[in-house]
C-alpha cells in the first residue's frame, strides 16, 4: 500500500503492518497527555533543536523537545514520511537533514552507505557508498556505527565496519578526508560486526577500537584515538588498558568536565572504565567493571557516571550490574569511587537520564527505572523479548524500540509508566518482523528512526516544520590554566605519519598543565630515536633517502618533558626482500598489523618469513606499504606444513582484493570481503605440503571496475604465461596496502616478496 501525504506527495510502500495499534487510552490518561503537551498546536515545538549525536544534545538520551506525537502508524497516522532504507543505526539531524548509516546492495554490489535526506520532505539529498573489505563482519551487522555531526563545522563522521572512517561535508557529501584504519593503525575488525561511534569534541574527532599496530602500539588493545577534525591529522593516541578480553565491542566516549578537567570516559574492550584527558589522553582514572568487552555508552552527571554491562562481575558470581561511579578521583578508583550498584544485566542498551531517572533497558527487553541518586528501583516494564536499542525520553514520555520490530511509545515519570502505543513493523509481505536496532532521534517536533526496512520521519502533521538549532552540548565549565601554570604534558604534533625518503615533515610540540588545559605551542629540542635522517631545530624532519624501510620516533623535549611522534617511512615502489638481511626472530620494519605470529626464521638455510600457530585464532594478516598503492603486483614464494589432518591456507594481498590458496579445498580463491565472498570465485588447484610456489596477484584499475588476476606455479619453474584466476570487481576497492595471509594451523613460510607498479598497457 503506498502512502500518500497530500503535502508531501507519494511516498514508497511503508512495508509495515501495525498489530498491536495504539493502547486504548483511559481518559485520565487522555488528559494528562494533553497537559504533557500532545494536543495538537500552530506553533513549533518548544525547544526544538538539533540531534547531533547519537544520544542526543545533551549525549545522555534525552530531548528538551515538546508538544511530541504519542501515537502513530504505519499506514498514515502522524506517518510525515519513510523511504526504503536498511541500516540499524540512529540517525543524527542537524541544519534540516537527517543522515543514517546503513547498507546498501546485493550479491556483488553490496556496501556500506550513509545517506541524507530533507528533514522536512524527505527527498534524499546525497548518498556515499563505499566497499566492505578486510572483515568476517556479516552483510546483516553492517551499518552498525552511528554517525556524528560537528555542529561547529557541519561535517558528519562515520565509521565503517571495516575499519574507515570518513569525513563528509553534510550539506553535499563532498568527502573531506578519511583515514583507513586497518591500514593505518592497524584496526582490528570484530567479526560480530560492534564498532564505536565516533565522538566530536572540540577540534578533534575521537575514534575507538581494537588494535595491533607497529612499535609500542604492536600489542593487541583497545586504544582511543583523536584526530584533528578538519584535516585528520593524528593528535594523539591513548593506551589505558594492559590486556583486552574482546575486540568486538561498540563502547562510544562521553566527555565531561570534572574538577576543571576535560575527561574522555569510555568502556574499554577489557572491562574496565577509562577517563583520559580530552586534550592529551593522558590516563587519569579506571574502573574494574566486567570480565568481558563492555557495550554500553556510559552516561555523564556532573561528577557521576553512569555505566552497565551484562558479563560476569569481577568482584561477585553474578552477571551485570548498574553502577554510578564518582569521575573526581585518579588512579584504580575501582574500590574506592563506587556509588552504587544494582543487580541488572544490561550490556547493549546504554541508558538514558531525566529528571533523577535512570532508565536501563536490559537483555529481555525489560524497561527498568532506577533512582539516579540511589540507586533504588522505582518500577519496570516488559518491551519485548530482545533489548538492544538505547531509550530516549521527551516531554513526559520514553520512546524506546525492540528488536523484533516494536516501536514503543511509554508515559513516564518516577511514579510509574503508562503504555501509550506499540507499532510493530514488518518486512514487505509481513513474513517477518524488521529488524530495529537504532534509537529514535528528535528534532524539529519529530522522530526519526531507521530500521531493517526503511527510515521514517513521525510527527503532528498540522505543525509547521522549523529546523532550529538548539544550544550545543556544553560538558561543564572549565577554570582557565592560571598564569605561569607549569607543563605537565607535551604532545608532538602530528602524532604519527607515515612519509617517503627525502619527504619533509614539519613537527611541532604543544604543551599543557597538569589538568590537561592548553599552555599553547612550545620550543623543543629535537632528536630522532630509531630514525636515520636529520632534524632541524625549528622540527622540521628529512628521512634519509638512502634509508628506504625505516619506523621510529621524532622525540621532543623541553625542560624536564618528552613527546614522541610515531614516523613509519616507506619508500616508494619496488620493493624487493628475499629477508636474509632481518635477524632471526625480528620482522622487517616495514611490516605492521598482526605481527606477532609473523617472525623471520632460518629454513634450510636460508632465512624466511614464517607464520606460526597461535592460541585460539590461526587466521591473520601482515601489511607491507601505504594504503594509497593502486595498480601494482605482489609476488611471493609461498610454503606450508601439515600438522594432523590440518593443512594451511596462505596466500597475497592486493589493494584490498586476497588471493588465497586453500590447502583443504585445494583450491584458488579470490575475494574481497570474508564473511561474505563479494565477487568471489574459486578454481581448483592441486598443491603439495612441504614444496614450494610461486604466487602472484595482480590488480588494474580501470574505468568502472578493477580486474583481478592470479597465478601460482611451482618455484623454480618457468612462469605460465596465462592467469591461474582472473575476476573483474564492478564495484572496485581503488586503493590499498600489499600484504600477507594466512591460516596457519601448522607453521607456513614466504619468501621473495616483491611488490611492483603494473606495466602500462600490460598484463603480464
Amino acid at each position: 500500500m503506498d502512502y500518500q501525504d497530500p503535502e508531501r506527495g507519494s511516498l514508497r510502500p511503508a512495508g509495515g503492518r501495525r498489530r498491536g495499534g495504539a493502547w486504548p487510552l483511559p481518559a485520565a490518561v487522555a488528559v494528562a497527555l494533553l497537559a504533557l503537551g500532545a494536543g495538537f498546536s500552530a506553533a513549533p515545538p518548544a525547544g526544538a533543536a538539533d540531534w547531533p549525536h547519537w544520544r542526543g544534545p545533551a549525549r545522555d538520551g534525552t530531548s528538551p523537545e515538546t508538544g511530541l506525537i504519542s501515537t502513530w502508524s504505519s499506514e498514515g497516522e502522524n506517518l510525515i514520511w519513510r523511504h526504503d532504507f536498511t541500516g540499524r543505526s540512529t540517525p543524527v539531524v542537524f541544519a534540516g537533514r537527517v543522515c543514517a548509516n546503513g547498507r546498501v546492495g546485493e550479491g556483488i554490489s553490496r556496501q556500506e552507505m550513509v545517506a541524507c535526506y530533507d528533514a522536512g520532505s524527505g527527498e534524499e539529498l546525497w548518498e556515499k557508498r563505499w566497499p566492505v573489505y578486510h572483515t568476517t563482519v556479516p552483510w546483516n551487522r553492517v551499518g552498525w556505527p552511528n554517525p556524528v555531526i560537528d555542529p561547529e563545522t557541519g561535517y558528519l563522521y562515520v565509521q565503517g565496519v571495516g575499519g574507515l572512517i570518513f569525513c563528509l561535508d553534510s550539506t553535499d557529501g563532498r568527502e573531506v578526508w578519511s583515514r583507513p584504519l586497518i591500514e593505518e593503525y592497524g584496526f582490528m575488525e570484530g567479526y560480530g560486526g560492534r564498532t564505536q561511534t565516533p565522538l566530536v569534541d572540540e577540534d578533534r574527532v575521537i575514534v575507538t577500537f581494537a588494535s595491533t599496530n607497529w612499535g609500542d602500539q604492536s600489542r593487541p588493545l583497545h586504544r582511543m584515538y583523536a584526530f584533528d577534525k578538519r584535516t585528520g591529522e593524528a593528535v594523539w593516541a591513548s593506551s589505558p588498558a594492559s590486556s583486552m578480553a574482546d575486540k568486538n565491542s561498540q563502547s562510544t566516549p562521553a566527555v565531561a568536565v570534572v574538577g576543571d578537567r576535560r575527561l574522555v570516559i569510555q568502556g574499554n574492550g577489557d572491562g574496565w572504565i577509562y577517563a583520559v584527558e580530552a586534550r592529551t589522553g593522558r590516563p587519569v582514572w579506571s574502573f574494574e567493571l566486567s570480565k568481558r568487552a563492555l557495550n554500553t555508552s556510559v552516561v555523564v552527571d556532573g561528577a557521576t557516571v553512569y555505566s552497565a554491562h551484562s558479563e560476569e562481575n569481577v568482584d561477585e558470581p553474578t552477571m551485570g550490574r548498574v553502577v554510578a561511579i564518582d569521575a573526581s578521583g585518579e588512579g584504580d578508583v575501582t574500590k574506592s569511587h563506587e556509588r552504587w550498584r544494582a543487580p541488572i544485566a544490561a550490556g547493549y542498551a546504554s541508558p538514558a537520564l531525566a529528571g533523577g531517572v535512570l532508565y536501563v533497558i536490559d537483555n529481555g527487553a525489560n524497561l527498568i527505572a532506577l533512582d539516579a541518586a540511589g540507586g533504588r528501583q522505582l518500577w519496570h516494564h516488559n518491551l519485548g523479548t530482545v533489548g538492544k536499542a538505547s531509550p530516549v525520553v521527551a516531554d513526559g514520555k520514553l520512546f524506546a524500540t525492540e528488536v523484533n520490530g516494536r516501536f514503543h511509545v511509554l508515559g513516564v515519570s518516577r511514579e510509574g509508566v503508562t503504555p501509550l502505543d506499540l507499532e510493530e513493523i514488518s518486512m514487505p509481505g509481513g513474513d517477518r518482523y524488521a529488524e530495529l536496532y537504532g534509537s529514535p532521534a528528535i528534532a524539529y517536533g519529530r522522530f526519526y528512526f531507521t530500521t531493517e526496512e526503511g527510515i521514517y520521519c513521525l510527527g503532528d502533521k498540522s505543525k509547521p516544520f522549523e529546523a532550529e538549532a538548539g544550544p550545543r552540548f556544553d560538558p561543564g565549565a572549565e577554570e582557565p590554566p592560571p598564569a605561569g601554570a607549569a607543563p605537565a604534558t607535551l604532545l608532538a604534533l602530528p602524532a604519527e605519519i607515515h612519509v617517503a625518503p627525502g619527504e619533509t615533515v614539519d613537527f611541532r610540540v604543544e604543551a599543557f598543565d597538569a589538568k590537561g588545559r592548553s599552555l599553547g605551542e612550545r620550543d623543543a629540542e629535537w632528536s630522532l630515536d630509531g630514525l636515520s635522517g636529520t632534524i632541524l631545530p625549528d622540527g622540521r624532519f628529512t628521512p634519509a633517502p638512502d634509508a628506504p624501510y625505516q619506523a621510529g620516533t621524532v622525540v621532543a623535549k623541553a625542560g624536564e618533558l618528552t613527546a614522541e611522534a610515531r614516523v613509519r617511512v616507506n619508500a616508494p615502489l619496488p620493493l624487493t626482500d628475499g629477508f636474509e638481511s632481518w635477524p632471526v626472530e625480528g620482522r622487517p620494519t616495514y611490516l605492521f598489523s598482526y605481527l606477532r605470529p609473523f617472525v623471520i626464521a632460518e629454513l634450510d638455510g636460508n632465512k624466511v618469513l614464517s607464520k606460526i600457530p597461535t592460541p585460539q585464532l590461526d587466521r591473520h594478516h601482515t601489511l607491507v606499504g601505504p594504503p594509497h598503492l593502486s595498480g601494482y603486483t605482489v609476488q611471493a614464494d609461498l610454503m606450508a606444513t601439515r600438522k594432523g589432518r590440518r593443512i594451511p591456507d596462505l596466500g597475497l594481498i592486493n589493494s584490498g582484493y586476497t588471493l588465497d590458496m586453500m590447502g583443504v579445498h585445494q583450491q584458488l580463491q579470490v575475494r574481497s570481503w570474508a564473511a561474505e565472498l563479494r565477487m568471489a570465485e574459486e578454481v581448483p588447484f592441486p598443491w603439495e605440503i612441504d614444496v614450494w610456489y610461486t604466487m602472484k596477484l595482480r590488480v588494474d584499475q580501470e574505468p568502472g571496475k578493477a580486474v583481478v588476476r592470479g597465478k601460482v606455479w611451482k618455484r623454480g619453474e618457468p612462469e605460465p604465461e596465462a592467469w591461474t584466476i582472473t575476476v573483474e570487481d564492478p564495484y572496485p576497492i581503488r586503493n590499498g596496502s600489499p600484504g600477507l595471509v594466512g591460516y596457519s594451523p601448522a607453521p607456513m613460510y614466504y619468501d621473495n616478496l616483491s611488490v611492483t607498479m603494473n606495466a602500462e598497457g600490460g598484463e603480464k
